[in-house]
């Protein structure tokens, strides 16, 4: 679903990302890990088109996107919660969702049910502005949102950030339920080791923007990768 082939990032002259390659396949949980800094946000801003790669290719869907815009991405089946959700804080529960209608054809301008059974308290608090609910809340709205736009595939930054461990345990078992009954392709961008062990079926770890590993999710328990990951 998607391969990022040999990219290199800049934010002026600094570099952020070093020759990076990577696939996530549909119906798979592929998961980028590292400490702060190393790259991980700057990657999925390309995949998503916030911040052009100067080097490489990422091709989504069987098609290079160049320097397609954001929604232009979003229309071919990108979904992306962003770190810090960035939900609207004055608008509804309901209208943040309705957000997520902008990429669909007037006919699909519906909320799935999928996103109530895998999120029902998003349901008792349709008319609650996004403002109002806690983080762990809000946090299942981001992803909620993105799945209104019906992805192919879905890129998560960090979703456990800051959230409670009883939210993290309903976040990871939505996450699950997508991968065995959507067949969407999922990026899951995380610092949260045991989450990802728990989760995915590929890891990537990044290091001073490279991939230093790559391989199943059994690899992180290796002590020479475990050393990327610890501060």
């Amino acid at each position: 679903m998607l391969t990022v082939a040999n990219a290199d990032l800049y934010y002026g002259a600094a570099q952020a990302l070093r020759n990076v390659s990577l696939t996530a396949k549909a119906g798979e949980i592929t998961c980028v890990l590292g400490r702060n800094g190393v790259g991980k946000t700057s990657l999925l801003r390309a995949i998503v088109g916030q911040q052009p790669i100067r080097r490489g290719e990422i091709v989504f869907d069987g098609t290079s996107m160049g320097r397609e815009a954001p929604y232009a991405r979003a229309r071919r089946g990108i979904g992306f919660v962003p770190q810090g959700r960035e939900i609207f804080p004055l608008l509804t529960v309901r209208e943040n969702l309705q957000t997520g209608y902008a990429p669909l054809k007037a006919a699909d301008r519906t909320i799935p049910d999928d996103v109530f059974e895998l999120f029902p308290v998003l349901k008792d608090m349709l008319g609650r502005r996004g403002g109002d609910l806690s983080g762990g809340q809000q946090q299942q709205l981001a992803i909620a949102r993105a799945l209104v736009t019906r992805p192919k595939l879905l890129v998560l930054d960090e979703p456990t950030e800051g959230i409670q461990p009883s939210i993290i345990k309903d976040i990871g078992r939505a996450i699950r339920f997508l991968k065995d009954n959507s067949g969407i392709a999922i990026l899951l961008v995380e610092q949260y080791l045991d989450f990802c062990r728990d989760l995915a079926d590929r890891v990537y770890v990044m290091d001073r923007g490279e991939i230093v590993f790559d391989g199943p999710a059994e690899g992180l328990d290796d002590p020479a990768v475990r050393k990327h990951l610890t501060v």
